[in-house]
């Protein structure tokens, strides 16, 4: 494996491979995360090595749990990174504050993944830059594979010299670049310490509390110092224009600037925060125009124009006057800028470029993505829909299931964040006389949909359907183990939490159903329905990708169906209602012909239940 070679070796490596090599380097030796693109390699690396190197691994309920787990091994000495998507961030932040001002022992370092664009199926374009001002903790943000190492052992330094824990920011592009990264050495991870009390670290009420917001920013003042000019550069160049980028942008500046042919003074802020004012200082004070480059929000633009006004008040600043607040930038939006700024054309047209590409898109479907053929998810829609209708109200989650906020099943009414499903539903059912049913994947149920269950149970005697979708694994960030699972981050067996006992703990009516048996499904779902208060559907089925990854394993035969050509009487039920992408309708002598992608089909058998002719079987083995 690239990422355990010995030092002084080059590979190639993910930005957030090079993340865990860089902690390896550090000595990290606890590690906990829940999974979230783009974040997802970085937990799923470390869970393949972590018994062979010796640290510890685990895969936590969610991120809020994960934090603290990763805050009471670096209380105890033991360096921890803990890593996640920027909406885990949101569920950790509750106590990442209080922590930032206790401070820490041993170096904790919170990697969190921002996705400009939303490639993940993201919610929101969130910059969570906001969150190192506002925690008055430091941010460091690498901008290729080789500082994603660098920077990862460099915030193991800054969070044990400082006692401090501190982000380390990546967004997509960063997190899923390639490149040569140059290895150092690997230390012997320590993974045994030991808590000691400490009021003056721990006693974090009134009238202490004071003592220990001023003692963080001291800290903070300190690391800017210390820092400022060790992780923000400065490339020299030529003119009295200047630019200022940090992560992927810096990178896309580098190459937009060699195609201009140019070559102005840059600033690399590598120290988002605290970020350095002498730095800002220095840079500014003798140019004319600055312009910066940064995804998503101004957050260093700001910055520098409040240092502006002190130091070179007349220079003109650029930022997000010229360029998009939302969105990932790449060279056709940042060369534009560069040529308005310098006055100087590129050879290509990027305006009249989008004019024809937009012209040769008019006529091409937009293609959107769908749920795997074979996927327990679909079964399950398919049949509350036949039993509740189109005009319920349908709350969604996160997860794969997501996917069903498209045609044809159109059932994600909508989608806020892990466990707002239920939690939104039992608002709509206390104001209204609306139907819902609440979709949860069974990783949510574990992660943050327990409480508003609960809470329904509660208040509420007119409860929403929650159906659980139970295909026994974390599937859409790459099939990582969850409480209900049987298996740790660390391959090591366990006792399954099951869904089920807790649902009866609870108190609500419950049925529990195959989700590839639709009159399984079909029966349950129609007896919930007659049923009042709080009633909880678990329709379980294991996520088809792991079904064919183990038939193969073990040498077996995955069932395959066809269409009966004689009995098909092209009512379209299997592609407009089921749409399952094994199912194909092609046209072939003036004939519409239906037929089943054999290659694509997982033997779920479904499309065989839901036929009304009776036209889809199994293919007979020879």
């Amino acid at each position: 494996m690239d990422i355990l070679e010995e030092s002084g070796k080059k590979v190639v490596l993910l930005g957030n491979e090079a993340i865990v090599r860089g902690a390896l380097e550090a000595g990290v030796g606890f590690v906990a995360a829940y999974p979230g693109t783009p974040s997802s390699e970085i937990p799923i690396t470390f869970s393949r090595i972590a018994k062979k190197v010796g640290l510890y691994f685990e895969y936590s309920s969610n991120e809020k749990v994960a934090f603290e787990a990763a805050v009471g091994a670096a209380w105890s000495g033991v360096r921890a990174l803990v890593s996640q998507k920027q909406f885990g961030l949101n569920v950790a932040a509750d106590s990442i504050m209080p922590v930032a001002y206790a401070g820490v022992r041993a170096g904790l370092v919170i990697m969190v993944a921002d996705d400009p664009q939303g490639w993940s199926s993201a919610q929101s374009e969130q910059d969570t830059r906001f969150y190192a001002k506002m925690f008055r903790m430091p941010m460091v943000e690498p901008s290729n594979p080789q500082e994603c190492l660098e920077y990862t052992k460099i915030a193991f330094e800054i969070s044990e010299k400082y006692q401090i824990p501190i982000f380390l920011r990546t967004t997509t592009k960063v997190s899923h670049s390639i490149g040569t990264v140059k290895l150092g050495e690997l230390k012997k991870p320590n993974t045994k310490g030991k808590f000691v009390k400490d009021p003056d670290r721990f006693y974090n009420i009134q009238p202490h509390l004071q003592f220990l917001h001023d003692r963080l920013d001291k800290k903070i003042e300190e690391i800017e110092k210390e820092y400022g000019y060790k992780l923000n550069k400065i490339f020299l160049g030529e003119g009295k224009i200047g630019i200022i980028a940090s992560g992927v942008s810096f990178e896309y500046v580098k190459e937009a600037l060699q195609e201009l042919g140019l070559n102005p003074p840059i600033a690399k802020i590598g120290l988002v925060h605290p970020i350095s004012k002498e730095f800002i200082s220095d840079f500014i004070k003798d140019k004319d125009i600055v312009l910066v480059l940064e995804e998503l929000e101004p957050f260093i633009e700001e910055f520098v124009k409040q240092i502006a006004k002190d130091v070179n008040p007349k220079i003109i600043i650029h930022g997000k006057d010229m360029l998009p607040r939302s969105g990932e930038y790449n060279l056709e939006i940042i060369i534009p800028a560069l040529e308005k700024i310098f006055n100087k054309k590129f050879i290509i047209d990027f305006k009249n470029h989008k004019e024809i590409v937009n012209s040769i898109l008019k006529n091409i479907p937009p293609r959107k993505p769908v749920l795997c053929p074979g996927c327990p998810h679909r079964s399950t829609f398919y049949a509350v829909k036949k039993v509740y209708g189109k005009d319920t109200i349908y709350a969604g989650d996160i997860g794969c299931y997501v996917l069903g906020i498209y045609e044809p099943f159109n059932m994600q009414d909508y989608v806020i964040s892990m466990g707002a499903s239920v939690g939104i539903a039992h608002g709509i059912n206390i104001v209204s006389d609306q139907e819902t049913v609440a979709f949860v994947g069974d990783s949510t149920f574990f992660h943050a949909s327990i409480p508003a269950i609960i809470n329904c149970k509660f208040n509420n005697s007119k409860a929403p359907l929650v159906v659980i979708l139970d295909n026994t694994v974390t599937a859409m960030t790459g099939h990582q183990p969850h409480p209900g699972s049987g298996f740790t981050g660390m391959g090591d067996k366990v006792e399954p939490i099951k869904i089920e006992e807790i649902i009866k703990a609870i108190g609500a009516e419950m049925r529990i159903a195959n989700s590839f048996n639709q009159k399984q499904l079909i029966q349950a779902l129609q007896e919930l329905r007659k049923i009042d208060g709080l009633r909880v559907l678990i329709s379980r089925g294991e996520c088809r990708l792991l079904t064919t990854r183990k038939f193969r394993e073990k040498g077996i035969e995955i069932p395959k169906f066809q269409i009966d050509k004689e009995k098909c009487t092209k009512c379209d039920i299997c592609i407009r209602d089921f749409a399952c992408p094994a199912i194909m309708k092609t046209i072939k002598n003036e004939e519409t012909i239906y037929y089943i992608d054999l290659d694509m089909c997982t033997g779920c058998s479904v499309c065989m239940q839901i036929c009304p002719e009776g036209a889809i079987h199994s293919i007979k083995k020879r």
